[in-house]
C-alpha cells in the first residue's frame, strides 16, 4: 500500500488509542454510533464555517446592493481555484496521520508530519496568497465579470488572498486532530472566529461604511485568529500531536505520503474550480441580477453540501484507520453507513431547501428579480444533490483505501470535461439559464456511476483478499 504494510495476518501490532480532546476508537466496537460522534461535530463545524462566511453575502446583500453581492459570490469559484491545491493537503495531513494512529507506535512519525504540515501550510499559504493576487484580476476578465461589480470583486479578492497562510494553517491543524477523532475543539474555535467574522462584518459594513471590503477584512481577520487557536492547541497538547516552534521543518517523508494523498485531493478540488469557473463566466452572461440570484442560491445549497460531505471524511478517516491496523472487514460497514447517513442528510435538507426556497433567498436579498434568479437555481441543483453526496462518499472511501489517484482521473473526465464540454455547447444569448444549472446533475449521476465501478474493482482486488487473508491466519 502507499504506506507500507499493515498490521495483519495474526501479528497485529498493539493499537494505541488516544483520550485527550475526546478521541474516539474508531478499530473496535459498533460503527454507527462512532460515526455519529465523529460526524456531528465535523458538521456543525463545517456548516458553522459556511454560516460565517455566508455572513458575507448576507450582510452585503441586506446593507449594500445587490451588486456587492454579486460581487463576493463571482469570486467564490476563484477562490477555491486558488485555495483548493493546498487545502487539499490538509485531507493528506488526515489521512497519513489517521493512518500512523491506526498502526500504533508511531509517534515520531506523527510529530513529523505535524511540523511538516505546519511549514508547509505558512510557506505554501504565502506562495498561494501572491499567486492569488496576481492573477486575480486577469481570472476576472477571462470570466467577463460584469464591469458594475468588477472593482468590488477585484478589491475582495486582493484582501481575501492576503489571509491565505492562516486558512492553511486553520484546515492543516483541524485535519491532524481530526485525524485521532477530535472534532470538538476544532468547532470551538471555529465557532470563536464565525462569531468574530459576524460582529466584525456588520461593524465594517455598517457602521464604517466599508462595503466590500469590509466583509473581506472581516473573513481575514476572523480566520487568523481560528489559526492561532489551532496552532496553541497543538502546542498545548502533550502527547504525539504536540507542535514546538524549534521543531518547525519539512521531514521528506512525511511530505511526500501527504503530497501523495494531498496533491491528487487538491488537483480533484481545483478540477471542480476549473469547471465551477467556466460556469461562472456563462452566469456572468446573464448580467448582475442573476450573478446575484446564483450568489445566494449557492450560499444556500452549499449547506447542503458541507453537511453531506462531512460523511466523506468520516468514511476517509475511518477507512485509514482500520486499514492502517489491517481490520479490512470493517471496510464494507463503514462504508455502507456513512452512505446511508449521506442520502438521510442530504435527502433532508434538500426538502428543507425546495419547500422553503424563497424565505431563505430572501435573507440574502428582497429584490424580486433577484429572488426569483436565485429560485430557479436552488431547486435545479438542490433537488438532486444526494447524487453527488454519495458520490463524494465513494471519493473519500476511494482515497482512505490508499488509492488518490483515481478519484482525480475519474473527476477529470467526469467533472470538468463534460462540465467544459457542456457549458462550449451552450448559447447564452439565446438559452436559458436553466441549461447551465443542468450540467451539474447531469455530471453528477455520470461521476456516480464511474467512482461504482471504481469502488468494486478496488474492493474486489484489495479489500477481499486481506479479508480472506485474516481469516485464513485467525
Amino acid at each position: 500500500g502507499a504506506y507500507g504494510a499493515a498490521a495483519g495476518n495474526g501479528n497485529m501490532k498493539r493499537i494505541h488509542h488516544f483520550r485527550l480532546g475526546g478521541s474516539i476508537d474508531m478499530l473496535t466496537g459498533p460503527l454507527l454510533k462512532k460515526l455519529l460522534l465523529f460526524s456531528l461535530p465535523l458538521m456543525v463545524s463545517s456548516v458553522l464555517q459556511l454560516l460565517f462566511n455566508a455572513a458575507d453575502v448576507v450582510v452585503v446583500g441586506r446593507y449594500a446592493s445587490y451588486a456587492s453581492l454579486a460581487a463576493v459570490g463571482s469570486t467564490t469559484a476563484i477562490v477555491n481555484l486558488v485555495v483548493n491545491l493546498l487545502i487539499g493537503m490538509a485531507v493528506g495531513v488526515n489521512v497519513v496521520v489517521a493512518r500512523y494512529i491506526g498502526e500504533g507506535d508511531k509517534s515520531r512519525e506523527i510529530s513529523a508530519a505535524i511540523h511538516t504540515a505546519v511549514a508547509m501550510a505558512l510557506v505554501g499559504g504565502l506562495i498561494l496568497g501572491g499567486v492569488g493576487c496576481a492573477m486575480a484580476e486577469w481570472i476576472l476578465r477571462m470570466i467577463s465579470t460584469p464591469e458594475d461589480i468588477f472593482d468590488l470583486a477585484l478589491t475582495y479578492l486582493y484582501i481575501y488572498f492576503a489571509g491565505t497562510p492562516a486558512i492553511m494553517l486553520y484546515n492543516y491543524g483541524a485535519a491532524a486532530l481530526r485525524a485521532r477523532g477530535d472534532t470538538q475543539r476544532p468547532l470551538l474555535f471555529l465557532t470563536i472566529s464565525g462569531v468574530t467574522n459576524v460582529a466584525l462584518n456588520l461593524l465594517f459594513v455598517i457602521s464604517f461604511q466599508m462595503d466590500v471590503a469590509g466583509v473581506a477584512l472581516a473573513t481575514v481577520i476572523s480566520e487568523t485568529l481560528s489559526a492561532v487557536l489551532v496552532v496553541v492547541c497543538l502546542m498545548r497538547t502533550q502527547d504525539e500531536l504536540h507542535f514546538s516552534w524549534r521543531k518547525l521543518r519539512f521531514d521528506r517523508r512525511s511530505l511526500g505520503l501527504m503530497a501523495k494523498v494531498g496533491i491528487p485531493a487538491g488537483v480533484q478540488g481545483c478540477l471542480f474550480s476549473v469547471a465551477n469557473v467556466v460556469i461562472q463566466g456563462a452566469i456572468n452572461a446573464y448580467g448582475s441580477v442573476v450573478v446575484a440570484g446564483c450568489s445566494a442560491a449557492g450560499s444556500i445549497d452549499g449547506f447542503i453540501y458541507v453537511a453531506m460531505n462531512t460523511f466523506h471524511q468520516s468514511a476517509q478517516t475511518f477507512l485509514s484507520q482500520n486499514i492502517g491496523a489491517g481490520k479490512y472487514e470493517r471496510v464494507k460497514e463503514i462504508l455502507k453507513k456513512c452512505i446511508l447517513c449521506t442520502v438521510v442528510t442530504g435527502a433532508t435538507l434538500s426538502a428543507v431547501a425546495c419547500i422553503w426556497s424563497e424565505p431563505l433567498l430572501a435573507i440574502y436579498n428582497q429584490d424580486p428579480a433577484v429572488l426569483a434568479a436565485g429560485a430557479v437555481r436552488l431547486r435545479m441543483v438542490v433537488i438532486p444533490y444526494v447524487i453527488f453526496g454519495v458520490a463524494d462518499v465513494l471519493t473519500g472511501a476511494i482515497r482512505g483505501c490508499g488509492s488518490p489517484m483515481r478519484p482525480v482521473v475519474i473527476n477529470l473526465l467526469c467533472t470538468c470535461v463534460f462540465r467544459l464540454a457542456w457549458i462550449a455547447a451552450i448559447d447564452t444569448d439565446t438559452m436559458a439559464p436553466t441549461w447551465v444549472y443542468a450540467s451539474y446533475p447531469a455530471s453528477w449521476l455520470l461521476l456516480l456511476v464511474v467512482l461504482l465501478v471504481c469502488w468494486c474493482r478496488l474492493y474486489r482486488r484489495k479489500i477481499k483478499p486481506n479479508i480472506a487473508r485474516n481469516g485464513a491466519a485467525a
